[in-house]
């Protein structure tokens, strides 16, 4: 290997881990605030980046209707849980929420479909799309049971993934689509091209972990989301809304989920289970990281994609089990660093 070829290695691995670590950030928030490991975070990302391609193709994508119907069955769980304290101002909130705010965005994209195509209007409707959908996801199979053991949680999670694959093949159907570029530019460094989606995908990323960072270090919200993350008890004795802190997580999971496969699909042909092994990868680097730490979590997401590079130079068959062995010497170690925990007796 010369070291025109380790560069290009190193360029997709770090492109790579970019997206991994933008998924593993989003799995460390959603787990750290309500115990979720969000298995369907791969979902945001396939219905993030197939939205995109169809919404440049000029075709009204499926998941407009996907959260027209979750947004209803989440109107209806809020009605049936505070059928016995409803006020108008409950009902009007839920209304809007649920209702309103998916058809609002339904007419919006109805008025701009067939235009000239933007790829960065398409991408902001794309993710104004996909955004909602963790909101709903959130309230209709994790509120119910938030209080339930993280076991239960990862069964459920495992349930909705399948549930949203399924769905994704009906809506987007079994063939594979490309989106465009955001940009068309380009430039030369050496021996390295970096276009213009490169660069969107480095910039991106740096700007979503530096919004973060603001996020919970210096507004109120952000700071809800750590003190649920820390106690949740102690968060609610001191009157946050555990609920509305699960809600923002999955928001802005849904969010990092749909960014990241906007920012994929026009380097890859994304197909309707694509973002499963993309997302458990963003897993591994969020296992190496603690599931805790952000920090950890994004060199990890690094780490995994230059592992990955260069296994598929070396060994391109065996590049998935590469990547996932990452995992084991972590396991261990951790394993042989924890306390002994005496099992409980029934």
């Amino acid at each position: 290997m010369d070291s025109t070829i380790l560069l290009f290695l190193l360029q997709d691995g770090i492109t790579s881990g970019a997206i991994y670590a933008l998924l593993g950030l989003g799995l460390v928030l959603v787990f750290a605030v309500t115990r979720v490991i969000l298995i369907p975070q791969g979902e945001f990302v396939t219905f993030g980046a197939l939205t995109y391609a169809m919404l440049s193709a000029g075709k009204m994508p499926g998941t407009t209707s996907l959260a027209i119907a979750l947004g209803a069955i989440a109107f209806c769980f809020d009605m049936i849980s505070r059928r016995n304290a409803m006020s108008a101002q409950l009902f009007l909130r839920s209304f809007a929420l649920n209702i309103a705010l998916p058809l609002a965005i339904y007419g919006i994209v109805t008025l701009l479909i067939g235009r000239p195509a933007n790829p960065w209007l398409n991408f902001l409707l794309s993710v104004v799309i996909v955004s909602p959908i963790g909101l709903y996801l959130y309230r209709i199979a994790y509120q119910p049971i938030a209080h339930a053991s993280v076991l239960v949680l990862l069964i459920a999670s495992v349930g909705i993934h399948y549930a949203l694959q399924g769905l994704g093949l009906a809506f987007f159907g079994p063939e594979g689509l490309r989106g465009p570029a955001i940009s068309t530019a380009a430039f030369t460094l050496g021996p390295l091209r970096f276009t213009g989606q490169n660069i969107a995908i480095y910039a991106i990323t740096i700007l979503l972990i530096i919004g973060l960072w603001l996020l919970f270090g210096h507004t109120l919200y952000g700071k809800a989301l750590r003190a649920t993350a820390v106690n949740r008890l102690g968060a609610r004795i001191v009157g946050i809304r555990t609920s509305l802190s699960g809600q923002i997580a999955f928001l802005l999971a849904a969010v990092i989920g749909a960014i990241s496969g906007i920012l994929i699909v026009p380097i890859t042909t994304v197909y309707y289970d694509t973002g499963f092994l993309i997302g458990l990868k963003g897993f591994v680097a969020a296992i190496i990281g603690g599931l805790v730490s952000y920090p950890l979590t994004a060199i990890a997401a690094l780490v995994v994609g230059i592992v990955e590079a260069f296994s598929s130079f070396y060994a391109s068959n065996y590049k998935e089990v590469i990547v996932f062995t990452l995992l084991l010497p972590v396991l261990v170690a951790r394993s042989l660093a924890s306390p002994e925990v005496e099992e409980e007796n029934d």
